[in-house]
């Protein structure tokens, strides 16, 4: 981005009243607010933290403004993400989010993408933009939208969630020698082992932690625009919601992590099209009534177990291979979670490395089957 005062657009009157309170602040003049109105911020995700995160750039007067989301407005959606209502179940989040915040500030302008983010357009996408703030809920898109950042030479406003915890940074910033600050590969160099963390709807999310989360976000990308304040350049904010908690943590080395190509981060997930063999939790029930014999394996995680269980043999994915002496092979084995992707991922590693056969994932969620 280009920082000076030189070329910048004018402020019409109408933009002088609505930003008035920006413009009363000390250190923030009209130049900041002109190059607010300058930038050009892609917002990766338009879920629960995209919202806060496009409303309040929106209103502080982001000029252009980007928005990458394929999904839409489902009821489970309305906890947290503000952006939404019942009237927009089944909709287009991006197109939804694109019309909400014009309607907020009409000096705005929105590119909507409609498309998931991925090997094949991420540059194109991103090298539109100055910044790119992170607001994604999964793995694959977070190391995606990192090492894209890194290659177009673009800074990422980074935040992540998880049931009442937050997280917020400034990967790839240039530093005054030339070179770029820590990346999102510093802190976590390469993903998860597969299912190990659960997701948002698995381990779920305290609703208002979004909120405080993507603000905090916001403010990261208004004081990289404006060069005001300090960023969170090498270090790592942390939020705790449960204990209002908070401490930030420099980041051990200030040597950015190198990127030298885009490549796909799949190898964690499970692909769509691989088909898990699967039984019903009715079939389950018939087998422990026909006390027909088989093993269920519990992958989930102690907390999750100690909630609710079904009183199956508890190791979580994480730890499963090294507990493979626990699983016995002669009978069925019957694996499940909460939402049926750590219990596929298990099918699939036992299968894999083990060559075993007779592997099930229970399908359903928890929460839905029995006692």
């Amino acid at each position: 981005m280009n920082y000076g005062s030189e070329g910048l657009p004018e402020l019409t009157a109408q933009e002088e009243a609505r930003y008035a309170r920006h413009l009363a602040l000390p250190d923030f003049d009209s130049i900041a607010q002109q190059r607010l109105k300058a930038a050009k911020v892609l917002v990766v995700g338009a879920g629960g933290l995209g919202s806060p995160l496009l409303l309040y750039l929106a209103a502080a007067g982001v000029g252009t403004i980007g928005i990458v989301d394929f999904d839409t407005v489902d009821l489970s959606n309305l906890q947290r993400q503000i952006l939404y209502t019942p009237a927009d179940l089944g909709q287009s989040k991006a197109r939804v989010a694109a019309q909400k915040i014009q309607a907020l500030n009409p000096h705005v302008e929105v590119e909507v993408f409609e498309e998931a983010l991925n090997a094949e357009n991420a540059l194109a996408i991103i090298n539109r933009f100055d910044i790119v703030a992170d607001g994604t809920d999964n793995f694959p898109t977070r190391y995606l939208v990192n090492d894209a950042c890194v290659l177009a030479g673009k800074i990422n406003v980074y935040a992540s969630i998880f049931r009442y915890e937050g997280q917020v940074s400034v990967f790839n910033f240039p530093l005054p020698d030339g070179r770029r600050g820590p990346n999102y590969r510093n802190l976590y160099q390469e993903p998860p082992t597969p299912g190990s963390v659960p997701s948002c709807a698995e381990g779920g999310v305290l609703g208002v932690l979004p909120g405080i989360i993507g603000s905090m976000q916001a403010n990261e990308v208004i004081k990289v625009i404006t060069g005001l304040g300090e960023p969170l350049v090498g270090k790592l904010f942390l939020f705790d919601a449960a204990t209002m908690g908070a401490r930030t943590i420099k980041l051990m080395t200030q040597e950015a992590y190198p990127i030298t190509a885009l490549r796909e981060v799949e190898y964690y997930c499970i692909p769509e099209q691989l088909e898990v063999p699967g039984i019903s939790i009715e079939t389950l029930h018939a087998w422990r009534a026909e006390n027909r014999p088989f093993q269920l394996i519990d992958v989930r995680q102690p907390e999750e177990y100690q909630r609710k269980n079904l009183g199956g043999l508890l190791i979580p994915l994480s730890e499963l291979m090294e507990n493979i002496h626990q699983i016995d092979r002669h009978q069925p084995v019957v694996i499940h979670c909460q939402s049926g992707q750590r219990s596929k991922t298990a099918v699939l590693m036992l299968q894999r490395q083990m060559g075993w056969q007779h592997l099930y994932s229970l399908e359903g969620k928890v929460y839905q089957l029995g006692e």
